[in-house]
């Protein structure tokens, strides 16, 4: 009996201890529970000081390099060539480039025979010389009267052939000089038959001689109405006013006929237009700075681009070598890269 007190008692006093145990310990899921709580806070406070970091960064960015663009002294926009201007209406031309040569005027043209066949006893006029009306070229004598004339100039102009020498026979039909008045000289252009529908006489055409000067301005005057069976094109004729002698007879030349015009509210000049970072801009001068500016374009001619968006009238951009801006714009951007 007394055992069985005694065994008893101890069940009693296990099962008391399980109990304490039990009630005080965590559990296992608890444990793990807590465990991974506190590593999400860690994570959670490292996420936030990375934001933070990361925010810091960009706000530096833009504090740092502000509105795209680059600083340009006037001493190296002079170096450099680049030329300012206004961005302003203009007006575009449609226009076409023909070719041309410089002929003497056919109108301001003679040529030169003796009246009586004989022999030339003097030569006084050479291919260039001016001459003036009636001024004596060379002498003749006469074959009939062994009497010496004059061969005088009848008009006034220049000497653009000889073809006598002293002591030469000559004949009635002989051309001994051409003389011809330069201060007017033609134009002749080819017009090639896909053209000839598109311009007509009193058309303006700008002629440029290739010399480095102005081109010159003038009208279509005389268009053939007969073409060339060889080069299937027609001649187009235009009257230049030759003073000072700048142009040729026996030159190249090329010729720009305005076909259409329109005018249009802002336009820049061609060579200004570039292409930066896949958009289409210009370089708008902003107190010491060149700033990339978008801009949308219309039509153009040779020297204008429409700008129908992006700029106003007055706005001051790189009309020549604005590649230099482009290219001291992309070195800024690459220092900063790295």
């Amino acid at each position: 009996m007394k055992r069985i007190i005694l065994t008893a008692t101890a069940l009693v006093v296990v099962l008391a201890v399980g109990a304490a145990v039990y009630w005080r310990a965590p559990s296992a899921s608890n444990t793990q529970s807590a465990e991974h709580a506190e590593h999400a806070g860690h994570k959670d406070d490292e996420a936030g000081h990375k934001d933070e970091h990361k925010d810091g960064d960009s706000k530096g960015d833009g504090d740092e390099h502000g509105k795209e663009g680059v600083e340009l002294s006037v001493a190296k926009i002079e170096a450099a060539r680049i030329r300012l201007e206004k961005a302003a209406p203009t007006v575009l031309h449609d226009t076409l480039v023909i070719n041309g040569i410089l002929q003497p005027n056919q109108e301001k043209l003679v040529q030169v025979t003796p009246r009586f066949p004989g022999i030339v006893k003097d030569v006084r006029g050479k291919v260039g010389d001016r001459v003036g009306k009636n001024d004596v070229l060379a002498r003749v004598e006469s074959n009939q009267s062994l009497t010496v004339y004059d061969l005088v100039a009848p008009l006034a102009g220049t000497i653009i052939d000889r073809q006598i020498a002293l002591g030469e026979y000559v004949g009635e039909q002989k051309v001994a000089f051409t003389i011809a008045d330069l201060s007017s000289i033609w134009v002749d252009f080819s017009i090639y038959r896909h053209d000839l529908n598109r311009i007509r006489t009193g058309d303006t055409v700008l002629v440029d001689p290739e010399d480095g000067g102005p081109k010159i301005e003038t009208t279509l005057a005389y268009i053939s109405p007969v073409g060339n069976s060889d080069t299937q094109s027609a001649l187009a004729r235009a009257v230049v006013a030759n003073d000072g002698q700048r142009l040729r007879a026996g030159l190249f030349v090329t010729g720009r006929v305005s076909l259409r015009q329109k005018p249009v509210g802002i336009a820049v000049k061609s060579s200004a237009i570039q292409t930066f970072e896949n958009r289409t801009v210009v370089f708008v001068r902003e107190g010491e700075r060149f700033e990339p500016r978008n801009i949308v374009i219309g039509d153009r001619d040779q020297d204008h681009v429409e700008v129908t968006s992006g700029l106003q009238a007055g706005d001051v951009y790189a009309a020549d070598n604005s590649f230099v801006i482009k290219a001291e714009l992309a070195k800024g951007s690459a220092s900063h890269e790295h």
